[in-house]
């Protein structure tokens, strides 16, 4: 899957910030399962972020 230049470089962000904010909801959040699923979401995009940020960084560190 081809990403357009912007939106690729944004990812890391975009996951980190989900992953924030899904956390950040789960203090809000009292409803049925909604906390777990928010912390399930927060924690996964923050590890999603991470991932990306660190095989985008090792890619171009390599290909210097």
């Amino acid at each position: 899957m081809w990403l357009s230049k912007p939106v690729y470089e944004a990812l890391p962000y975009y996951y980190g910030v989900l992953g924030v904010v899904a956390l950040a909801a789960r203090l809000y959040v009292d409803y049925w399962y909604w906390p777990l699923i928010c912390t399930i979401v927060g924690v996964g995009s923050l590890a999603a972020g991470v991932f990306v940020w660190m095989k985008r960084r090792d890619h171009r560190s390599r290909s210097r």
